[in-house]
Formats: C-alpha cells, sequence, structure tokens
C-alpha cells in the first residue's frame, strides 16, 4: 500500500501549524507512519497463515483466529493513521478557500490565509477535537475487541466446529507485543500533543480576546 497521500497531507498541515502542532505531525509521520510501513506490516503480513491450532479438524483454525482476530491489528492500526490524520484536511481546505477567495476578488483579503485567526480558528479547533475523539475511540476499539492491550502466546477455542476445547498458538507474540505498546504509547502521546495544543490555542485567543475588549472600553 502506498503512504505518499498520508505523507503529502502531513506535509501540508505542517505549513499551518503551531509548534505544538508540527510536533504532532513528526510524532505521527516518524514514530507511527514510519515504524508501521518499515517494521510492524511484515510482523502481521502472514499472521493467519502462522496461527496453529493442535488439532486439524477442517475448519477450526478458521473459526477460532476469527473468534480471537475479528479484525487484524495491523489493519486497524492502519485505519486508525488515517482517520485521525483526516481532520487536518478541513485545515488544508481552509486555506485552500481563503486563497481561492482571494483570487477570485483579485485583492488582499487576509494578512496571510494561513494565520490561524477567525473562522480558520474555528476549524482548527474542530480539527484538533476531531482528532483526539478519533484517538480515544481506536484504543477503546483496540481494548474491547482484543480484551486489552496484549498478545497472548497461547489462546483456548471451543467455538464449533472444533470438537472440543483446543489450544492454539499466535506467532511471535512477544515481538507483536512490544509492537502493541508501541501503538498505544505513540497514540497517548498524540492524545496529550492534541490537548495541550487546544489548551494553548483557547487560552492565548481568550487572553487576546480579553485584552482587546479591555483596550475597546479604555477609549
Amino acid at each position: 500500500m502506498s503512504w505518499a497521500f498520508l505523507r503529502d497531507l502531513l506535509s501540508g498541515v505542517n505549513k499551518y501549524s503551531t509548534g505544538i502542532g508540527r510536533i504532532w505531525v513528526a510524532v505521527v509521520f516518524m514514530f507511527r507512519l514510519l515504524v508501521y510501513v518499515a517494521a510492524a506490516e511484515n510482523i502481521w503480513k502472514y499472521e493467519h497463515d502462522e496461527f496453529e491450532c493442535n488439532i486439524k479438524q477442517p475448519g477450526c483454525e478458521n473459526v477460532c483466529f476469527d473468534h480471537f482476530f475479528p479484525v487484524s491489528h495491523i489493519r486497524l492500526w492502519a485505519l486508525q493513521l488515517i482517520m485521525v490524520s483526516t481532520p487536518s484536511l478541513l485545515v488544508v481546505f481552509h486555506v485552500a478557500y481563503r486563497q481561492n477567495r482571494e483570487k477570485q476578488h483579485n485583492q488582499k483579503l487576509y494578512r496571510n490565509p494561513g494565520n490561524i485567526d477567525g473562522g480558520l480558528l474555528c476549524t482548527y479547533l474542530i480539527s484538533l477535537i476531531l482528532k483526539t475523539g478519533l484517538e480515544i475511540v481506536f484504543l477503546v476499539l483496540f481494548y474491547k475487541l482484543y480484551n486489552g492491550f496484549k498478545i497472548p502466546h497461547l489462546v483456548k477455542c471451543d467455538v464449533k466446529p472444533c470438537p472440543n476445547t483446543v489450544d492454539c498458538y499466535i506467532s511471535k507474540p512477544t515481538e507483536k507485543m512490544i509492537f502493541l505498546c508501541f501503538l498505544v504509547a505513540t497514540s497517548c502521546l498524540c492524545i496529550v500533543l492534541n490537548l495541550s495544543e487546544l489548551s494553548y490555542l483557547i487560552f492565548k485567543y481568550s487572553i487576546k480576546y480579553y485584552l482587546k475588549r479591555h483596550v475597546k472600553k479604555q477609549q
């Protein structure tokens, strides 16, 4: 799968971000996207083929694998990367709208179309709230689907057509566990960065608005 579109999106967002926002882009690009492409994708590549049960009953391994892994970790991680990056498009589209508006009117309507102020500030705040919400939703989804953030060495399956309770073994559980912990840690870091940026912007523009009103009253 080509991730060039996501790389280009993150590069575009970086132009209009605050300092904290640029750190978020760096974390997503370096510690999530690159790790996914360079290493994690290969670890889960043959997870179904390497899932083994101590019985050769036709269909037993398939239903057991589907029971314990209804969605592949790596596919869910890929979906998470795409979903948490998508709200940033709102900011890119808003800046593009400002630039297009200036071209249509053939005059300077904004000091800088990429400045975070006015309507663009609202769009930026909405994108931060959406990114934070999606990160939390995916963490909860991971926890619910796999009964916690862990990869067991052995699972016991009694789903039909298995004739009795059978032992099934997951390939490379320790290695997968390390990457799963890394995934959870980077997701939590991104949540902290998003909340920090949200608090910073609200505080900054609240003070700015208060000072502006205070000056008007003095005048």
